[in-house]
């Protein structure tokens, strides 16, 4: 935007706006190129570019104040902060926000389903006369929810700690993405509890189990049940 304001139609160089073009879409360098030759921008929509931009700058500013606040003042807690950031999907920013919300005292709830429930990341209660009539997760937790939602789809991306990927595989298979993807923040959740209280990095007790698991290939044994299924499904195939 800068680029294009301090010049013209004329002035321009094709060579130093490709310069200028973000890595993810430099793929459509030619069509960018193309869309900005002979162009005009006319004083009243200059003055707009120029307004907007300085707020983008303005936000951006706002925005890195705050995270170096964040971090001045979790300073005495950043060891919690380290043990978090030790689960695949959290960051030391993530983990900075999520305790400046729940804060590193978890003797403040019963257990870990209680701080779930807090976030927001537990099923409502909706019973009448026994019978269930929802399992929608509560509307509490307006920023804690969202966030570990976010942290949630990172885990399960993560190739070097695919712990989180195995459960929400398994678990998507049964109930669908969505709801799979608040259980995985629900676990992740539970995980910060321990860790918090506990003071100990990430490591969930079924760990080494779940990524045995996914290294053991089952083999198909031939027995007189199975072959002869085999068998049957062969003969009626229509050739």
């Amino acid at each position: 935007m800068s680029y294009l304001l301090e010049h013209n139609a004329d002035t321009i160089d094709e060579k130093a706006v490709c310069k200028l073009i973000k890595k993810g879409a430099k793929a459509k360098s030619d069509e960018i190129i193309e869309a900005i030759k002979d162009y005009n921008i006319e004083t009243d929509q200059a003055k707009k570019l120029e307004l907007t931009r300085g707020h983008l700058e303005y936000l951006d500013d706002m925005i890195t104040q705050t995270e170096v606040e964040f971090y001045v003042r979790i300073k005495p807690y950043y060891e919690f902060v380290e043990f978090v950031s030790t689960m695949p999907g959290m960051t030391e920013l993530s983990s900075t926000i999520v305790l400046a919300e729940t804060g590193v005292n978890m003797g403040i709830f019963d257990d870990a389903k209680q701080l779930c429930s807090w976030c927001g990341l537990s099923p409502a209660n909706n019973e009448s006369a026994g019978k269930k009539k929802s399992v929608r997760i509560a509307k509490a937790g307006d920023y804690l929810k969202p966030m570990m939602v976010q942290c949630a789809l990172a885990a399960i991306k993560s190739k070097k700690q695919p712990y989180f990927s195995i459960k929400y595989g398994r678990i998507k298979k049964r109930r669908g993405h969505k709801k799979a993807i608040i259980a995985i923040a629900r676990m992740m959740m539970v995980c910060i509890y321990h860790m918090v209280s506990e003071k100990k990095p990430f490591t969930p007790t079924d760990y080494e189990e779940l990524m045995e698991s996914q290294n053991h290939v089952e083999r198909v044994v031939l027995n007189v049940t199975n072959h002869m299924l085999l068998f049957s499904r062969f003969t009626t195939m229509n050739f």
